[in-house]
């Protein structure tokens, strides 16, 4: 349903647009006297006077005035960005729960906490349509560490705890590795 709106949405908005273009074109023409003007206003009067003509003006006036106070006041963009910055909204039968990628961001870096080798974590969370979340933690690990092994056990935990904690599916975990900490060595 809403990818069928979207596709709604971009359609209408690609015809007001074409039509947008085509009316500044005729005024241009116009204004430069390539369009005799008195064509332009003889067009006009049909489209006004004419029975069935007005009928088909009025309804596409109205619907393109309705299409321009959404486009001002009610922006879809807008509700997405909202919704990538708030996170995840949870509805049941006695309400909704909104988690925000803040809390995921700590439950995330408490998970992560548990692991000696890991000197840094920075955890970037992104949130699809159906809910379902993506994570990819930039990591810098200690000396001597196998990179594979603490990857699968990385991975593993969060999903993990973010299920335990707040019983939300991990679509996946990637694990970039920013660089090696070195060990401070003793000035002789």
């Amino acid at each position: 349903m809403l990818k069928k709106m979207k596709f709604l949405e971009r359609f209408v908005l690609i015809v007001y647009s074409y039509i947008m273009i085509l009316i500044a074109i005729i005024l241009c023409l116009s204004i430069f006297n390539w369009l005799d003007f008195r064509t332009v206003t003889n067009i006009l009067d049909i489209m006004v006077t004419g029975e069935t003509a007005s009928k088909i003006t009025l309804g596409v006036s109205v619907i393109f005035i309705l299409l321009s106070l959404k486009c001002i006041f009610f922006s879809s963009s807008s509700n997405d960005k909202a919704k990538d910055t708030q996170g995840i909204l949870l509805k049941n039968e006695n309400g909704e729960l909104l988690i925000s990628k803040e809390t995921l961001d700590s439950m995330i870096k408490s998970a992560v906490s548990g692991f000696d080798n890991v000197k840094e974590c920075t955890p970037k969370i992104s949130v699809n349509e159906e809910n379902e979340i993506s994570i990819t933690l930039q990591i810098v690990v200690g000396e001597n560490v196998i990179l594979k092994e603490l990857a699968t056990n990385l991975q593993e935990k969060v999903k993990e705890e973010l299920k335990k904690t707040s019983d939300l599916e991990v679509k996946k975990v990637n694990i970039k590795v920013l660089n090696l900490s070195q060990a401070s060595k003793p000035v002789e």
